[in-house]
């Protein structure tokens, strides 16, 4: 197999003994494009980022097992009481439980490389995850959508246009379409409309599995992203840029417009989720779980809204619709005990300052927007500091 990733320039970043890195890059340059995933649908070798990623991992691996006094000669001397060593490192390091997982797939890949399956085994094996608090959870506890964090999309979307109009089409299109980023970048709007009203999803896809979704009322959307078009790659992304270079454009822009976490709460993948909450409410009638309003669907209503909800995201597991719309389950074990004039107070308390006021009431900011939401008397209720409990 090809390996398209220059392996030798990559080894020459980790500080491993010369003769290790030898043994590591016939390794590496015999298996890194390798396919492992069991879900994946294309048969094409993987990007080169992701070939990249991998050796990134593997070899900062190694360094941390040297670090902590495992000076292993060679690769092949992995065994599992390295593997066992470096897990307990990552639960000292406090990392997550995604990010200990994560890391182990890369060391399950290089043994079985290696013809030593049984050198990494699955992470229950070597750390109690309740113990240390390391269950990774598919269910959202959180509403990601700029919605449910208290932003306007359209007017948000329209300021950013004034900033840079490719990206603001984009993100249109992620809206609008359910689209990943980097499927926003990569799709062609004048071939992929179908004449049944089918969107075709093809690049940039998750795997390898391409999709189809509706176009709905899209497609003044996919007008204007066509009259954007680059003339070379047919994308949306701007003549003179690779993806890599659009791509720090791309967050860029909207770290400038406050579109993140540690700002507003909101990433562009929170489009997406914004997506499927719209289409989960459309045919259950009711509004996703995560929204928090206790409200459900009767069973095969809310399982064919599921159902579709999958379909439209790319996803393989039908359990992955949890991950955008959460259960009624979990947001009943996190439905905070906190009233509407608490809510009231705390905002006047903190001078408006919504996330200010849910850190002092310890619920997500989420849950104050809910609150404040579900309450009919917010229209005229007045508090201390504030002019009108509209403005809150």
């Amino acid at each position: 197999m090809s390996v398209t990733v220059n392996v030798r320039s990559e080894l020459r970043r980790y500080n491993l003994p010369e003769d290790f890195k030898i043994e590591l890059e016939r390794l590496l340059e015999d298996n890194v494009a390798r396919v492992h995933s069991r879900t994946r649908v294309s048969k094409n070798s993987l990007s080169l980022k992701t070939q990249a990623y991998r050796i990134q991992k593997i070899c900062h691996a190694f360094v941390e097992l040297r670090e902590n006094g495992y000076a292993l000669k060679s690769p092949w001397a992995l065994k599992q009481k390295h593997v066992e060593a470096l897990v307990d490192i990552w639960v000292r390091k406090k990392l997550t439980g995604g990010t200990i997982e994560n890391k182990l797939t890369y060391l399950r890949a290089l043994a079985d490389w290696m013809y030593k399956p049984n050198v990494s085994g699955p992470w229950e094996s070597y750390v109690a995850r309740t113990e240390h608090g390391l269950v990774r959870s598919y269910i959202a506890t959180e509403d990601k959508s700029w919605a449910g964090n208290g932003v306007d999309s359209i007017e948000k979307m329209a300021e950013i246009a004034h900033t840079d109009k490719y990206v603001a089409v984009q993100l249109r299109l992620q809206l609008t379409f359910g689209l990943r980023v980097e499927e926003s970048f990569l799709l062609r709007p004048l071939e992929s409309v179908g004449d049944d009203g089918m969107l075709r999803v093809t690049r940039g896809t998750k795997g390898g599995r391409n999709r189809v979704v509706p176009i709905g009322d899209g497609l003044d959307v996919l007008k204007e992203a066509a009259a954007l078009i680059n003339p070379v790659s047919k994308t949306t992304i701007p003549l003179g840029y690779t993806k890599q270079q659009w791509r720090d454009r791309f967050y860029r822009v909207l770290r400038k417009h406050g579109v993140r976490k540690s700002a507003l709460g909101i990433t562009a993948h929170g489009l997406r989720h914004q997506n499927f909450h719209t289409m989960y409410e459309a045919l259950a009638g009711v509004k996703a779980p995560v929204k928090g309003t206790g409200e459900i669907a009767p069973k095969e209503q809310h399982e064919e809204a599921r159902r579709q909800v999958v379909e439209a995201a790319g996803h393989s597991r039908p359990s992955i619709a949890n991950a955008y719309l959460s259960t009624h389950r979990v947001q009943q074990q996190k439905a905070p005990d906190v009233t509407f004039d608490q809510v009231c107070d705390a905002i006047a308390k903190f001078n408006g300052n919504k996330k200010a006021a849910a850190n002092f009431l310890q619920i997500s900011r989420q849950s104050v927007y809910r609150i404040l939401e579900r309450s009919r008397e917010c229209a005229n209720a007045r508090r201390p500091g504030l002019s009108h409990a509209e403005n809150l």
